[in-house]
């Protein structure tokens, strides 16, 4: 009869499910609620979304909004101080997706090095993906922000207006990549080359795979320190 109970055995080398957008919002909820270690497992919720999906900008943006709108849900049902609860969060969101960047630039390097023949257009698609990747958050986490209670909004409004006149950790990584991504493609000028340009919602599928991957890599070694610790 107790055989019935017992937990199901769990394959650790099974791949997770992909959390959906109401999952991603009570994660990011409840670890803001919680009030501890905020900045961290914010980081880590959106990390977790974020290598669970396709590397494009729809996947990013949805996990954004997901992650900002638990966000202003558990902010309000804080007891911890407000401004100081909702800027480690953003923090945390901001530096989960600064691993997107640097998995974007890494997988455009190594597509370099091992002499994958990328197309123009396949360079230009993925180069303007990290481009937008600021941008893309900012205002996602903009129109979250606009949607959240009468308590939360100004607030948030302010962190985003700090965060347009600042940058974020994102867009500073985006940049640094950018940089030297454009002297290893041999483009001269990436506003120039991406002139005119409609930015694509996906991604080549060569790119999109490696930078997926490669963020699951990031992820699951960032996860291993935390998980030995002891109590």
């Amino acid at each position: 009869m107790t055989a019935s109970n017992a937990e199901p055995a769990v394959d650790p080398t099974a791949p997770s499910p992909q959390p959906s957008p109401d999952d991603i919002k009570c994660a990011a909820s409840e670890s803001v609620r919680a009030g501890v270690d905020i900045r961290a497992k914010i980081h880590d919720v959106t990390l977790l979304a974020l290598k669970s999906r396709r590397f494009d900008r729809h996947g990013m943006q949805e996990v954004v909004r997901a992650v900002t709108d638990g966000i202003a849900l558990g902010a309000e049902e804080s007891r911890s101080d407000l401004r100081q609860t909702l800027s480690e969060a953003f923090r945390g969101l901001d530096q989960g997706l600064t691993r997107s960047a640097e998995a974007g630039g890494a997988a455009l390097r190594q597509l370099a090095v091992t002499g994958k023949d990328l197309s123009d257009n396949e360079i230009k698609q993925a180069l303007a993906t990290m481009k937008q990747l600021e941008d893309d958050f900012l205002a996602t986490a903009g129109h979250a922000a606009e949607a959240a209670s009468e308590k939360i909004r100004p607030e948030l409004r302010q962190i985003l207006h700090t965060a347009r006149q600042t940058g974020t950790e994102t867009g500073k990584m985006a940049a640094t990549s950018m940089t030297e991504l454009t002297r290893r493609f041999s483009v001269a000028s990436l506003d120039v080359a991406l002139a005119g340009m409609v930015v694509a919602a996906e991604v080549g599928t060569r790119f999109a795979q490696l930078a997926s991957g490669i963020l699951g890599g990031i992820a699951d070694a960032l996860a291993e320190p935390r998980a030995d610790k002891k109590p």
